[in-house]
Formats: structure tokens, C-alpha cells, sequence
């Protein structure tokens, strides 16, 4: 009588479909970013205002503390562009979960880190010309498409300030000698910003007033070459 080739008494080995895998992964993960989310909404919480229902100016100031920068530092602005932050100075539970998910930030540990990373991501320049508008246009008043030359200049020296120094501190003189402008619009804005990329400074021979630029460009430069 002929064997069988199967032993009655073994086990099958179990076979893990591939779909078996993938849907514990997937498992695995919406695990990671639910606890990830959760802490996301405690740290929300801890520096929230109870009576606003989200974070406003206090929480940030004491957020930066905790984070290690000031409020005035051009990495909480770059952080509000990582949100998408509306208002100037307030954080929304979905803009908070929107930019610290983003970063993979869920505790302050993590965003002291990632705050380095995400500096480097708003310096390539497709991204700092948006980091720049967004600037911009979330320093305005409720309502108003202008920002008044002193807080223009603030601003500059904040966004712009490292990188273009020469450029921003002669604009600023200009901006706080003349009388022409009592504010800056979002044109005037961007074609600064063009300027320190394109023109040579400060020699200006390469800028030509014959060119798209705005007025008060042609007139900083008649300034700049006339306090040479």
C-alpha cells in the first residue's frame, strides 16, 4: 500500500495575500496619524484662547517661547504660510492641524526641528515669490488692499530684510524720506521684490525706467543716483 505524500498531522502554512499586507498597513498607518493628529490638537489646545476658540495673539507669543523664537521672527510668518493662516495673529484649529501635519509636527521638540526644514522649503524660489505675496496679504487690515509705508517697511525688513540687506535698508530710507506714497500696494509689493532679483545694485546700470516698472521704483532709483 502506497504512502501518502501528505502527513495527516501537519498543519497548512497560512498564506498572507497581498491585500492581507497592504490592509494592515494601511492599518497601520491611519493608526500613526490619528495619535499624530491627536497631539497635534492637544498642543492646539494648550496655547489656545477659550473665549476666541483658537489661538490669538497671546498663545503665539507664548508658543514662540516655547519653541525657542521670537514673535517677531520671520519663521512664525513662515509658519502662518505653512497653514494658510488667514487672520494676522490667529491660529485656526483646521490651519493649526493644515501646517503641523504638513510638517509632521506633534510636539514642540518636532517643530523646533522642522521649523529648519521648513525655512529651506520657503527659500526655493517658486515658493518664497508665494511665501512673499502671502506675506503681504496677510499683514492687511480687514477690508484694505494697502499697507501703510511704516508697516511696509516693517515688513520688508522682516521677509526680505536677509536676504536682499543693502537693497531693503536703502528702499526703507527712500520709503521714510519721501511724501509722494503713504502706502504700498501688492504691485508695488512683487516689483520690489523683482528688482533685488534683476537689478544690479548699487551701481543700477542695468535698470531701464523704460520698462514695466512702477513709479515709485523709477523714483527710488532717481533718489539712490542722486545721494550716490
Amino acid at each position: 500500500m502506497r504512502r501518502s505524500s501528505r502527513k495527516s498531522g501537519s498543519a497548512a502554512i497560512p498564506v498572507t495575500s497581498s491585500s492581507g499586507v497592504s490592509d494592515l498597513f494601511r492599518c497601520a498607518t491611519s493608526k500613526a496619524v490619528s495619535k499624530e493628529m491627536e497631539r497635534i490638537d492637544q498642543l492646539f489646545h494648550a496655547y489656545m484662547d477659550k473665549s476666541l476658540g483658537m489661538v490669538g495673539p497671546e498663545g503665539i507669543e507664548s508658543f514662540c517661547l516655547a519653541v525657542g523664537i521670537d514673535h517677531t521672527d520671520v519663521r512664525i510668518l513662515m509658519l502662518a504660510w505653512k497653514m494658510q493662516a488667514e487672520k494676522q495673529g490667529y491660529f485656526t484649529l483646521d490651519e493649526w492641524r493644515r501646517g503641523l501635519s504638513a510638517l509632521h509636527a506633534d510636539t514642540i521638540l518636532k517643530i523646533r526641528k522642522r521649523l529648519q526644514e521648513l525655512e529651506k522649503e520657503v527659500m526655493r524660489p517658486t515658493n518664497f515669490l508665494d511665501f512673499y505675496v502671502y506675506a503681504f496679504c496677510y499683514s492687511l487690515a480687514e477690508k484694505q488692499k494697502n499697507i501703510d509705508i511704516e508697516s511696509a517697511c516693517e515688513l520688508l525688513t522682516v521677509v526680505l530684510g536677509f536676504r536682499f540687506p543693502l537693497q531693503v535698508s536703502k528702499f526703507i530710507e527712500y520709503l521714510k524720506s519721501q511724501n509722494d506714497y503713504k502706502v504700498i500696494n501688492l504691485d508695488q509689493w512683487t516689483s520690489f521684490l523683482r528688482f533685488c532679483n534683476e537689478i544690479n545694485f548699487p551701481s543700477l546700470d542695468n535698470y531701464d525706467a523704460e520698462l514695466a516698472w512702477p513709479l515709485i521704483l523709477d523714483n527710488f532709483v532717481e533718489w539712490m543716483r542722486e545721494n550716490l
